[in-house]
């Protein structure tokens, strides 16, 4: 595996911007990045569509079936690289979506292509990611089942790989209250202002920071001018939890909530959007991996627990056998100025390669 290959393969990709709101930018994403797998993998991809989105898939048949699973959006919006170009030099490449996780993309695809046999192998590479995988979920779920193992080549956390991750869930609590004139006659009016403080209050004493579980009102909302009595509210909460248990305490505690205010009236909105990536999943693959980067002469192997989901949730929660963090080594996932080692895009494509061998599958 060629650096300087890699790096001339990862400009190619961070130069086609693809943030996950525009679909038609994705879309191209997708043909570039379909161009780029024909040249590696020796065909064209299968190519999916889940609504308006487009997934690539390659597949060889086979037994001791994996997957390898990754994405193709990005966080960045188009016109970020007129301002941040892709550069790079013998240690670092930089460039929007260069760490999470347009690396991991090329990585997959050289690690791939450098096996005598990819029997039973599949690669896909979804286009929603970024946004919770609204479209891509049932088509993950559908190419996952029957896999052994299923590899993430997400952006690592300094080195080491993600072996547990947080589920997720997501929710919108509507207040409904009345308008009233706020000078005139207040007391006429339910306030939905005064019912979302109740309510935000409620929401953030569920979170339980011993179990690892996070409960975050975020964005709020309410009222239309100064001297009306608010008629209607919203909040919205994003949850993080390491159990399927505490991910449904919450859930049922979230759908729970009742007003206050005498006249107010609660709508409680979404749910669960991804299940947890449980270190059960993923601690044989982790010490197979562990095995392989040493067996390589790249050292010892790092593993960490992250807040943050992936696409990997979604297959350790049909309890799939789980690996994720395989991907890029660098920093500043979603900030300006994130970057990739370069010395490691071949070192991580080699441990990649050398976890999805038939042989090693087997083991």
């Amino acid at each position: 595996m060629e650096t300087a290959v890699m790096v001339q393969d990862l400009r190619t990709l961070v130069e086609c911007e693809s943030p996950s709101g525009d679909v038609a930018a994705t879309t191209r994403c997708a043909e570039v990045v379909a161009e780029l797998g024909e040249r590696w993998l020796g065909a064209p991809p299968q190519v999916l569509r889940t609504g308006e989105r487009v997934a690539l898939l390659w597949s060889w048949e086979g037994p001791q079936r994996r997957l390898v699973l990754g994405h193709l959006d990005t966080v960045w919006p188009m016109g970020t690289l007129a301002r941040w170009p892709f550069t790079h030099d013998a240690q670092r490449a930089s460039g929007p979506g260069c760490f999470d996780m347009k690396a991991g993309i090329v990585q997959a695809m050289h690690a791939i292509a450098s096996l005598e046999d990819p029997s039973g192998l599949a690669l896909l590479l979804t286009s929603d990611e970024e946004i919770g995988a609204p479209d891509s979920r049932s088509l993950i779920e559908q190419v996952a089942q029957g896999m052994s193992a299923v590899y993430v080549p997400e952006a690592s956390a300094a080195g080491a790989l993600k072996v547990e991750r947080k589920g997720v869930s997501l929710y919108a609590v509507q207040v409904a209250g009345r308008a009233a004139h706020a000078g005139l006659e207040p007391e006429l009016g339910v306030n939905a202002s005064i019912e979302l403080a109740h309510q935000v209050l409620a929401v953030a004493g569920l979170q339980d920071l011993s179990a690892g579980t996070t409960v975050t009102p975020t964005v709020l909302s309410a009222g239309t001018t100064t001297n009306t009595v608010p008629a209607a509210g919203q909040i919205r909460v994003d949850v993080r939890a390491r159990t399927e248990a505490e991910q449904d305490r919450v859930d049922a505690a979230m759908r729970a909530l009742r007003p206050v205010l005498d006249g107010a009236s609660l709508t409680i909105e979404g749910g669960k959007n991804r299940p947890p990536l449980e270190r059960r999943r993923s601690e044989a693959l982790l010490a197979r991996a562990v095995h392989a980067y040493r067996e390589l002469g790249f050292g010892e192997l790092g593993a960490v627990a992250v807040g943050g989901a992936s696409d990997g949730n979604f297959t350790a929660g049909l309890g799939i056998a789980t690996l994720d963090g395989l991907g890029a080594v660098g920093d500043g996932a979603h900030a300006e100025g994130e970057w990739v080692s370069v010395p490691d895009l071949p070192r991580r494509a080699r441990l990649l390669a050398a976890l999805v061998r038939p042989d090693e599958a087997a083991r």
